[in-house]
């Protein structure tokens, strides 16, 4: 056991004291936030304002159309070719031109730019066109748009959860598919990363010829658990600091949405009139912090932490067979390929078993071993029964015990074999080898 905690403080103390994980660590939360808000940062400061030219030859429009402040239609008198003239010289973002057209047919209609217009702004044209067209054709079968407009009828439901306890518990469908869905993807990609690890650590000490300098002094399973608990605790070292970073975030991004510090408190009702958007964000903040309310947060980040380890520990006992087994880089992926198959295939099954949490094949997926660690984590934030989460818990921990038992058998002759190209018959054989 002392030599395995040798070891293990040798793989965690080397990886955590480089300069990669340190600046990673401190800068992923902030990288991960800014795939999301910088796209809608840039999104709501594009205020660009473009104009278009509306030539209607047809009549049917009558020079009305539904626009915003970034496209705004102005009717404009005159032919086509002064309408491409005037694009030319900058006067209009675009032209649209309207022939004379059929209600029930509108052929012929064009838009002329001086560059390719956007797909945003071609959609919105198309939209303001359909709602005109329909506009005419209410009106010409006399219909009043009003009433219509009265009729149309928004519905929000609140979703609950019945419990045998508590009675009633708020629930929200969207919080628990995004906290379900980033868990999983978490795991697939951890388990990628610091599995490779494992991999490309055994196979360097192989090739360098260290490990027949280790393999002296200690057993070749002890290595391996001592090589892979090391990496494993880096993971989950980086992660525990990810959260607390990440909430840090969080907290105060919540804060400055619900008020923005630089109106001051006296004018902030004045403020919120003249700025709706000041509103909106504080609603949303409202929103968000209600949606993450709903969720078992403990649990998740209990059942988190454990498939995280689980699944990692799993896979990285089979990487680490691999490096093993292997002479070069190269050599390993005719190993890899069949091992990141379960897992390629869950993370694409999650994507399905999120719409149906609750369904066979959820279940199925969530307890076998090689697949559970992603599925369960996106079953987990809509609340499977207990005994769903013990029985894939439990599997977990007896697939990983047998998956090393065959790893650690591969392991120990892999890792003192040079020169020889191995198959899969080959690697049946080492497991059977007696000591």
């Amino acid at each position: 056991m002392k030599k395995i905690l040798l070891i293990l403080q040798r793989e965690y103390l080397v990886r955590v004291q480089k300069k990669s994980f340190i600046i990673m660590t401190l800068i992923g939360p902030i990288l991960m936030a800014g795939i999301y808000a910088i796209p809608a940062w840039l999104a709501l400061r594009d205020n660009e304002s473009r104009t278009v030219a509306v030539i209607d030859e047809s009549g049917l429009f009558k020079d009305t159309f539904d626009g915003n402040k970034n496209l705004i239609f102005k009717p404009v008198q005159t032919t086509l070719p002064s309408g491409k003239q005037a694009v030319m010289d900058g006067k209009y973002y675009a032209v649209l031109f309207i022939p004379k057209i059929s209600v029930e047919k509108p052929d012929g209609i064009k838009l002329f730019s001086k560059k390719s217009v956007s797909f945003e702004v071609e959609n919105a044209i198309e939209r303001a066109l359909k709602n005109q067209l329909e506009d005419v054709k209410l009106i010409q079968a006399g219909i009043n748009k009003q009433v219509l407009e009265k009729i149309d009828t928004p519905v929000s439901i609140n979703t609950l959860n019945l419990t045998e306890d508590e009675g009633e518990k708020d629930s929200n469908t969207g919080a628990a598919f995004i906290v379900g869905f980033a868990s999983a993807f978490l795991i697939y990609i951890s388990i990628f990363i610091y599995g490779v690890q494992v991999m490309r650590g055994v196979l360097e000490e192989k090739t360098s010829r260290i490990v027949e300098v280790i393999i002296s002094s200690v057993k070749p399973f002890q290595l391996m658990v001592g090589k892979i608990t090391g990496i494993a605790l880096v993971g989950l070292t980086q992660f525990l600091l990810w959260i607390i970073l990440g909430t840090g975030i969080s907290t105060v991004a919540l804060s400055y949405l619900r008020s923005d510090k630089s109106v001051p408190a006296a004018q902030m009702e004045a403020a919120m009139k003249q700025a709706p958007a000041l509103e909106q964000r504080a609603n949303a903040a409202d929103k968000l912090s209600s949606a993450l309310s709903t969720l078992n947060i403990p649990l998740i980040l209990g059942s988190f932490l454990f498939y995280f380890l689980g699944g990692y520990l799993l896979y990285s006992a089979l990487f680490a067979a691999v490096g093993a087994a292997a002479d070069s880089e190269t050599d390993t992926q005719q190993f890899m390929f069949p091992i990141t198959i379960p897992l390629i295939l869950s993370f694409v099954m999650a994507q399905f078993i999120i719409q149906n949490p609750d369904g066979q094949l959820a279940f199925w997926l969530s307890i076998i071993p090689l697949t559970s660690p992603i599925i369960m984590m996106v079953r987990m934030p809509f609340n499977p029964p207990a005994w769903e989460i013990a029985l894939s818990m439990v599997l977990l921990v007896l697939g990983f015990l047998a998956i090393a038992w065959v790893a650690a058998r591969i392991y120990r002759v892999g890792i003192l074999m040079y020169g020889k190209k191995v198959n899969y018959k080959e690697l049946a054989k080492w497991v059977f080898y007696r000591a």
